[in-house]
């Protein structure tokens, strides 16, 4: 059976992956970030983010202050895939 993750550390982890997604190296090929490849792998991390908090809100017992963090953390990827992408 897998192990649960607690929702402060799943917080925790999309925090990273949207950071992973901010630190991938523009391929210096003649595509730039027009790379399909680059494309997909920065869709790829910020899919695994908003994945990896997205039933948190539907948990019972969680906090209103956790619910506003999950929000922030789907704002968050959705301005680092305006910010890398276009």
């Amino acid at each position: 059976m897998a192990k649960l993750i607690p929702a402060s550390e799943r917080i925790i982890r999309a925090r990273k992956l949207i950071q992973q997604a901010r630190d991938l190296p523009v391929p210096q090929t003649g595509l730039g970030k027009s790379d399909f490849s680059y494309i997909a792998n920065v869709k790829d991390l910020l899919r695994q983010a908003r994945d990896m908090v997205k039933f948190i809100p539907q948990t019972a017992g969680v906090s209103a202050e956790m619910k506003a963090e999950v929000k922030k953390i789907y704002e968050e990827a959705n301005q680092a895939d305006r910010e890398i992408l276009y």
